[in-house]
């Protein structure tokens, strides 16, 4: 089997009239379903759970966008050991047979590409641009890991030993508990569970609570693309009632998680404690947030500097494991620089997703909002409000772009990742200052240099302690093929998905030598 060369998806131009109309179509169709109910997937069959909960738009929190199922800890069991029924014949189907049906997820998402932007914007609260980007990642992922597979199927020839015949093959794991996030509630949910189900193995979706019904919708899409529903099983509920079952189950083989850093290191622990009839070590992928810095250098192009940090710290509300919360300035252009930075943030236009040429939208819910007001209050008294620090107008879950600057080392907003748009400003002494400034993080997400000096480039490349650095450019887009995605410490397991290596976290390697007749 043979695919063309990889390509990234083309992002859409919404100045266009035909793409802005299929925008606006396709936002009217899917409001007409909002509300609806969807039931849980175990072994191929829908299912009820303990009562309902309610997705929102965070938007419009009276409009109710999905109605899904609670879960139990006895229907987590029920998928994990269904998922396990279903994996042995699952491992078997050909690897082309796979990336067949992979291939055809990829191209359904392409035809429904507006309208899975639209269930993005209602509900997780992403402009048009920001959903669209979302969309066609999770489209890069099906098409990157498609590939990959195939090449993954014939690894490199062994040295082979005089009268012997040696192999290396790659086996799939067994059941993956799939958990993405709400920030990426398609591109990561896809990428996740692509990688697992083009390698052999079976899935059990647990998505967020706060966005199901994306979840949903994808899931309802790998099934009319053909891949067999007792191999990918989705169930709704809290962490506390489904998740923790899922990862403590002895027939749970790997755990993909991306989220919270405390969430992540829970389910690291609990899945290193064996249970009564495990017989493997289980895996855990895991990438749990950042605190991310950009640094300026006293002779960097300020204008752009100032452009990538508002467009990393902004972007999305600053909701994004990559997102810019620290620029750290020389201090020979520290005010200029923040004047810019804050010039270019009051130009924001804030307001309800589904509404195009808006910059920024909600935050996911009212606990989040919550949670970033009070970090904004305390950095109030740890430097100097420059812009925001509040509320914006509108009925949803809506916060100004809040710019605080003159934040030191020790600074809570400067060490604490916020996960909204909040963006601590601070000065540094010299670029290898801003270097030291940059790594006194407990995370090492992603990073970004702005200098002109090629040998302050090489100290950045050598010395900025992250899993994904930028040079003269923002610090958040990462592109499948092209940046492969994961961090160090805190940051999670640096698994670097949309990268050559990331399928190797869903298979096993098994030698096989023959001795052959002389």
């Amino acid at each position: 089997m043979t695919l063309p060369p990889f390509r990234n998806e083309t992002y859409r131009d919404f100045n266009q009239p035909e793409h802005r109309q299929a925008m606006e179509s396709a936002l009217a169709s899917v409001r007409s379903q909002l509300g609806q109910d969807y039931p849980l997937w175990i072994g191929g069959q829908q299912a009820k759970g303990d009562g309902t909960f309610r997705s929102l738009n965070p938007s419009r929190p009276a409009e109710v966008v999905g109605i899904h199922q609670r879960g139990t800890p006895a229907q987590a069991s029920q998928a994990v050991e269904a998922a396990w029924s279903c994996f042995p014949t699952w491992a078997a189907t050909p690897v082309e047979k796979r990336v067949e049906l992979l291939v055809k997820a990829a191209a359904l998402l392409r035809e429904r590409k507006s309208e899975f932007n639209a269930w993005l914007i209602y509900e997780s609260g992403k402009n048009w641009i920001e959903a669209e980007a979302d969309t066609c990642e999770a489209i890069d992922f099906c098409e990157y890991y498609a590939r990959q597979a195939l090449r993954l199927a014939k690894p490199d020839p062994l040295v082979q030993m005089p009268g012997e015949q040696s192999d290396l093959v790659y086996l799939p794991l067994g059941v993956g508990i799939i958990i993405p996030p709400w920030n990426f509630p398609l591109a990561i949910l896809v990428g996740m569970t692509a990688a697992a189900l083009v390698t052999g193995n079976t899935v059990v979706v647990k998505p967020s609570s706060d966005t199901p019904t994306v979840a949903a919708q994808f899931i309802q899409l790998l099934y009319d693309a053909g891949f067999p529903k007792a191999c990918c099983a989705y169930l709704t509920g809290s962490g506390s009632s489904v998740g923790d079952n899922l990862v403590e189950h002895p027939k749970t083989r790997f755990i993909s998680f991306t989220g919270s850093r405390e969430v992540g290191l829970r389910i690291n622990e609990l899945a290193a404690k064996p249970r009564k009839g495990q017989i493997w070590i289980k895996r855990v992928i895991a990438e749990m947030g950042g605190k991310d810095a950009i640094v300026v250098d006293q002779n960097a192009d300020l204008d752009a500097a100032a452009a990538g940090i508002v467009a990393s710290a902004f972007g999305f509300q600053g909701q994004k494991c990559s997102a810019c919360s620290r620029a750290i300035l020389h201090q020979a252009v520290y005010e200029e620089v923040l004047a810019k930075i804050v010039e270019r943030t009051a130009k924001l236009r804030i307001g309800p997703a589904d509404e195009p040429g808006l910059d920024m939208g909600p935050v996911i819910n009212e606990k989040a909002r919550a949670s970033i007001q009070r970090y904004i209050d305390v950095g109030r008294s740890e430097g100097r409000l420059m812009h925001g620090g509040g509320k914006a107008e509108g009925d949803g879950f809506f916060l100004q772009p809040t710019v605080i600057a003159d934040i030191g080392p020790d600074a809570k907003i400067f060490q604490e990742e916020i996960f909204g748009p909040v963006l601590a400003v601070t000065r540094a002494r010299t670029f290898d200052d801003a270097l030291e400034l940059a790594n006194n993080s407990q995370y090492g997400l992603t990073g970004a240099v702005y200098t002109r000096d090629p040998e302050k480039i090489q100290k950045a490349r050598e010395q900025f302690f992250v899993g994904n650095l930028y040079i003269n450019r923002k610090c958040t887009g990462a592109m499948v093929g092209a940046h492969p995605f994961g961090g160090f410490n805190m940051s999670g397991t640096d698994s670097k998905a949309g990268g050559p290596d990331y399928l190797m976290q869903f298979v096993q390697a098994k030698s096989i030598a023959e001795k052959v007749s002389s």
